[in-house]
């Protein structure tokens, strides 16, 4: 196990959280990276397959397979141990441009957006946020923008119930963007160090409500120059390569500054990270992922790291 992974009752949390991710790669692969068996062209076919099967994504595959062959080629592999720390090592240079902290910087009150398409948990995710800022000593505001459905501003109420957090929120139907405007003002006069905006979850294609989007960063940005200084991307696991025409459509849009990937623990296809990752490098545009879900309670909002992510991944049963 590596240093970044030797907080081990995360690791575990971690590990347990890719678990189906995991049980997929152990099923095409069977004995392959804990086993006995020679490292030939046969076995990295097999791999292959088990990296794409967990959406790893068709450009990162091949540029992990050709390192490899590269390696077995020079007879530098040449048992299932040696195999496994190549691909470990091949993995985690992939995603190593993903991983900074998240931290509150300059500008009060700090704003921070979590956008997405429908279902993917961008309510939850700015619940569990605003718990681990308070634990940081920091006075946050959640603002309802999702006004389109009347149970998302009834879920971040209880969120704000839960945490004691305050809750700026108008009636299902309102202008989110008036709602925002509202949060921003009232935690300027209440003197709230950070600002979580829940915003309607919507397609990508639908132009309007893309439009919309933008209409609140606008107005947002009137209020303050810096503002959002955050706009999280949140991403459910399972929608695997999907995952990446959002990163396009949501970054054109709005500017994303980072990820959140959530429901890691209810998929197996963890792999997207690896091929968002790669989506990243082709731009020249490293963004990174701040957060992982790996569970439902309050406390699982896990930081992401990316040398963890991959032992817990790779990591027998």
């Amino acid at each position: 196990m590596s240093e970044a992974a030797a907080d081990k009752p995360l690791w575990r949390r971690i590990k347990a959280g890719l678990g189906k991710t995991r049980r997929r790669i152990a099923e095409s692969v069977g004995d392959l990276l804990h086993g006995e068996r020679q490292i030939d062209e046969s076995v990295l076919e097999e791999l292959e397959t088990a990296l794409l099967t967990t959406d790893v994504g068709l450009d990162a595959t091949e540029r992990i397979i050709q390192a490899l062959t590269n390696q077995v080629q020079r007879r530098q592999l040449n048992n299932a141990e040696a195999l496994r720390n190549a691909l470990a090592a091949l993995l985690k240079e992939q995603i190593a441009d993903l991983q900074a902290p998240f931290q509150i910087g300059e500008g009060r009150p700090f704003v921070v957006f979590a956008v997405g398409v429908n279902g993917t948990g961008k309510t939850t995710t700015l619940g569990k946020l605003a718990n681990r800022l308070q634990g940081q000593g920091l006075r946050v505001l959640l603002a309802a923008g999702d006004t389109f459905r009347a149970a998302a501003v009834a879920q971040l109420k209880q969120w704000g119930e839960r945490n004691g957090v305050d809750v700026v929120a108008q009636g299902q139907g309102a202008d989110s963007a008036s709602v925002v405007y509202d949060a921003v003002m009232a935690a300027k006069a209440r003197g709230h160090d950070v600002v979580l905006v829940d915003t309607a979850g919507r397609l990508q294609a639908k132009t309007n409500l893309m439009e919309e989007l933008k209409k609140i960063h606008r107005v947002v940005r009137r209020l303050d120059q810096r503002a959002p200084q955050e706009v999280l991307l949140v991403l459910d696991a399972g929608v695997g390569q999907n995952a990446l025409s959002q990163v396009a459509q949501f970054d054109a849009a709005v500017g994303v500054t980072g990820f959140v990937v959530t429901k890691l623990d209810g998929s197996a296809r963890a792999g997207v990270v690896f091929a968002i990752a790669e989506q990243l490098r082709q731009k020249r545009a490293p963004k990174p992922i701040y957060f992982i879900g790996v569970g439902e309670g309050r406390d699982d909002l896990k930081p992401f790291n990316g040398d963890a992510f991959v032992d817990a991944l790779l990591a027998p049963e």
